[in-house]
């Protein structure tokens, strides 16, 4: 599993970012219910799901006070 950031929402996209500054533009009726920009997401191509990491979500938010 890796993580990618929610960087923007761009039309019906989601343009996220993985630690390798490398790009991924998804559906935004592919994330989790309630995500926005700035939220970390759990990916797991096993199963193809997406997941809010509301803890590193939230320590990145207080990393960039």
């Amino acid at each position: 599993m890796k993580s990618i950031t929610i960087s923007r929402m761009e039309g019906i996209y989601a343009i996220c970012e993985d630690e390798n500054q490398k790009y991924y533009a998804i559906e935004i009726s592919e994330l989790p219910q309630g995500a926005s920009a700035g939220d970390v997401l759990i990916v797991d191509d096993t199963e193809g799901t997406l997941t809010i990491d509301r803890e590193a979500t939230l320590a990145k938010k207080k990393k960039k006070k």
